[in-house]
């Protein structure tokens, strides 16, 4: 099989020869830009600065020979611009505390606060107040609260929707291109939908705007999806009306060179809960959910794709409710989540992306024979009958010793050869 013939297999719940393997497509399964430097150390590649292509989790780009000695089986086609708003162009060096030399692009533009951060500015201007913090000390930039004090009498929705509307024809353009240069490598392409991200708490600050209007402030949010429905609901109408017109544009853009579409990143679970109820979740987010995903299947042979972390087996049902095909990144370590639970319960209707080792705990802190035991263990209960895509869970984490995820890797090539 070759790698996208595997990955489609598992996407139809059919056993592919070997269980497909994903790093690098998505900005929730990627690797930290110093786990990338120490890979490509590791199997001994040409020596060269890795680009730091999702700035805000300072994720690194897998070029092609490194995802080749990965034995990656995905390609990414990543939106046009990053989350603090500029494009990855016109690659240049930049430094981390830790002495590494990396390549950013000419839009990343920082400055060392008194205290040490790093701060970090939307769209590259630093006449605009900064967006992004990166603690001194830290691997990854923290969104900015720009919010004002709420005045209720003069919210309007519209202000939480200055991001959203119609794609550009340059937008298109790079679509066609980034997509038909992924199908190209012989792999499944996974491909991020702008603007259907209903409440993802990692876009509601905006870091990517200059001058946020609106409700940004994280807690604000959730307590107005309580306090303020009709606000939410009045936003997501919006938001969704456009993003359907963006769909059918992209649809006839990329067409079938595309096998996944990354629809929502919004988080529903934490370690031991939830951030909502299922009613909630029922009459806030789903209707939106279910147009998005509706037309995708009733237009596209495209896969849908959520991310949403923690303990989230209560909101399963209502997932494959809403139409999505795949859950990501399948945190087992959160309450109630566990593999094989999981698995014998809903394995034949959701394909697991990710799940494959701890994130927190395992993968860097473990030993190399926990990680092998945890990969092996993992991989005998979701590669079942297909539907699962080995990945671990959401992004491997600065810090994490390059000898563990070659242990994952390599405990994933063990389990194909039993």
């Amino acid at each position: 099989m070759s790698s996208r013939e595997r990955v489609l297999a598992a996407l139809n719940h059919a056993q592919p020869e070997r269980v497909p393997v994903d790093f690098g497509s998505t900005a929730v399964t990627g690797v930290h830009v110093t786990c990338v430097a120490a890979l490509r150390d590791y199997y001994g590649l040409e020596k060269q600065p890795v680009k730091v292509h999702e700035p805000y989790q300072m994720l690194g780009w897998l070029d092609e020979d490194l995802k080749q000695a990965m034995g990656i089986d995905v390609e990414g086609v990543f939106p046009y611009d990053t989350l603090f708003g500029y494009v990855n162009r016109n690659w240049k060096p930049w430094r981390l505390e830790s002495g590494l030399e990396v390549l950013v692009s000419e839009g990343f533009r920082t400055r060392v606060a008194p205290n040490r951060d790093t701060l970090i500015f939307p769209e590259g201007d630093t006449t605009a107040p900064p967006s992004g913090r990166m603690p001194k000390g830290g691997h990854f930039f923290d969104s900015i609260i720009r919010q004002p004090p709420v005045e209720e009498d003069k919210l309007n929705p519209e202000d939480n929707l200055e991001e959203f509307g119609p794609v550009s024809e340059d937008y298109l353009t790079y679509l066609r291109k980034a997509a038909t240069e992924a199908a190209a490598t012989g792999r499944a392409v996974a491909m991020g939908l702008p603007g259907t991200g209903f409440g993802d708490i990692a876009l509601v600050p905006a870091p990517f705007l200059k001058r946020p209007k609106g409700i940004r402030d994280v807690t604000e949010w959730y307590i107005s999806t309580e306090t303020r429905r009709d606000y939410i609901h009045a936003v997501f109408s919006r938001q969704c009306e456009i993003a359907l017109g963006n769909l059918e544009r992209i649809w006839a853009t990329v067409g079938a060179t595309v096998d996944v579409v990354f629809v929502c990143g919004t988080d529903f679970g934490t370690q031991t809960s939830s951030f909502c109820s299922e009613a909630t979740f029922r009459e806030l987010y789903m209707p939106y959910y279910q147009q998005v995903n509706g037309w995708i299947h009733r237009n596209t042979r495209w896969k849908t794709f959520k991310h949403t972390c923690g303990a989230v087996s209560k909101f399963i049902p209502g997932l494959i409710e809403a139409g999505f095909d795949i859950l990501n990144p399948v945190q087992c370590s959160a309450a109630g989540m566990d593999p094989a639970g999981l698995k014998a319960a809903w394995g034949d209707k959701l394909v697991f992306w990710g799940g494959g080792v701890d994130t927190q705990h395992t993968l860097p802190f473990g030993t190399e024979s926990q990680v092998r035991e945890q990969v092996l263990r993992r991989c005998e209960i979701f590669a079942q009958s297909g539907g699962f895509v080995f990945n671990s869970v959401h992004n491997i984490q600065a810090g994490t010793p390059v000898e563990n995820i070659v242990a994952m890797l390599e405990a994933v090539a063990e389990f194909d050869g039993r």
